[in-house]
């Protein structure tokens, strides 16, 4: 408990943050569907964001070192502000798209500056507990962010005003803080031959899964205003997915730990594309039978991830889990560019249920991919591997100093 009062302050900013966020990812989608926006130009927020995102988490650190942790964290919380209002003084594809680009660099840097400061609080005693609790309360701000769209009216102009708001308040607890000015801030670099090297596998199922969820993440909302969901299942529908995702992950942790990850990596895709297909036609079940074929889909795109990574940690030589961790995460945000702009060109030329079209080819291309590696190259020994520890598999939980956070940094010799 003292340790997390001593911290309190940076997860209500990192709360605060996510909250923002969930309301903001999701009510772009739904508005700019009412303004009629081409299902390309939604798919191109969704592409915009991550492009932001990598960007962020590439070149953020150069800022820090160069202006500090509290000035940099003040000023991307503020950027994000003014850019959500801009998205409601301007509504076109060709001023939304950048500002999401705006906004996911904001977020990447401002999500680092705090991981940085939790880290630094963080003894190797108490690291997987801060991390636990550091996952589960932006996960709780990221769903009450998106339910708030069930309170009114998505087409006026409150929504964006109530998001602008809170990502000023999320910019007081780190300017309050009195928290030790952190180290330098980790930056992202991708070394393809070197993770290749370490496992094929999990480069491609990043890849792979980064295409399926940038689309589903991007586009869901979108899917289900198309097959006549009302505003507030589309809330609780994407909501659910993630919650759901979150929560399978004990089981498939516990499974991994015991088997070959790679088996519950291809059980995983076979399930995720078995469900994703039922979807693509779900268009004439009612929404009760969507909201839980799409938390079923969550759970399983949702909970790959931490899977990969957990793989690709038991290859990874003593040291090397911060590069391999940054680097897949770089790849995986390099599939969130892909994927919603693949979907929304399918979506455009045939049915909603296209999205989810998108989402089987990926899944299915990791599961053969990944069945074919399981032929070339003996599983891991029980007692070799790392431990699993359950990640958020979107962006806007995942960044270079999430890794540096996790517990597995120190026990691979960090």
């Amino acid at each position: 408990m003292s340790t997390v009062l001593s911290i309190a302050s940076l997860l209500l900013g990192s709360a605060l943050l996510l909250m923002a966020g969930g309301l903001h990812g999701l009510l772009l989608p739904i508005r700019g569907l009412a303004e009629g926006f081409s299902d390309t130009a939604l798919g191109m927020l969704g592409a915009g964001w991550a492009v932001g995102y990598v960007a962020g988490c590439m070149l953020v650190p150069v800022i820090v070192k160069r202006v500090g942790h509290i000035r940099t964290f003040g000023v991307l919380a503020s950027v994000a502000a003014i850019t959500m209002l801009l998205n409601l003084l301007f509504m076109t594809p060709t001023v939304w798209v950048p500002l999401r680009a705006v906004t996911g660099f904001c977020f990447a840097g401002a999500a680092m500056i705090v991981e940085s400061w939790l880290n630094e609080r963080a003894s190797n005693q108490t690291r997987g507990r801060i991390f636990g609790i550091y996952t589960m309360i932006n996960l709780g701000a990221t769903t009450i962010g998106q339910m708030l769209l069930t309170l009114g009216d998505a087409t006026g102009f409150v929504f964006f005003v109530v998001g602008s708001i809170i990502y000023s308040l999320s910019l007081l607890p780190t300017a309050l803080s009195t928290a030790a000015t952190p180290t330098p801030l980790t930056q992202a670099r991708l070394d393809l031959g070197a993770l290749w090297r370490n496992s094929p596998v999990a480069v491609v199922a990043v890849l792979l899964i980064g295409i399926s969820n940038g689309a589903f993440g991007t586009l869901g909302a979108v899917y289900g205003r198309k097959i006549g969901l009302s505003i507030s299942d589309i809330a609780v529908m994407m909501s659910l997915a993630l919650l759901i995702g979150a929560i399978i992950q004990i089981p498939v942790g516990l499974l991994s730990d015991k088997v070959d990850r790679r088996a519950v990596l291809v059980g995983m895709g076979i399930l995720a594309t078995v469900t994703g297909l039922a979807l693509s036609v779900a268009d004439s079940m009612g929404p009760v039978a969507v909201i839980v074929l799409v938390s079923a889909f969550g759970g399983m795109i949702y909970s790959m991830y931490p899977v990969i990574l957990a793989h690709a940690s038991d290859h990874a030589a003593p040291g090397d889990f911060l590069k391999t961790s940054g680097g897949l995460l770089l790849i995986f945000g390099a599939g969130t560019m892909v994927g919603p702009v693949a979907a929304a060109a399918l979506m455009s030329a045939s049915t909603p249920g296209a999205l989810f079209h998108v989402t089987a080819a990926a899944h299915l291309a990791m599961v053969l991919f990944t069945a074919w590696r399981m032929t070339r190259r003996p599983a891991v020994r029980v007692e070799e591997k790392s431990d699993f520890v359950p990640v958020i598999a979107t962006a806007r939980f995942s960044t270079p100093e999430s890794a540096v956070l996790d517990p597995r940094a120190d026990e691979r010799g960090i």
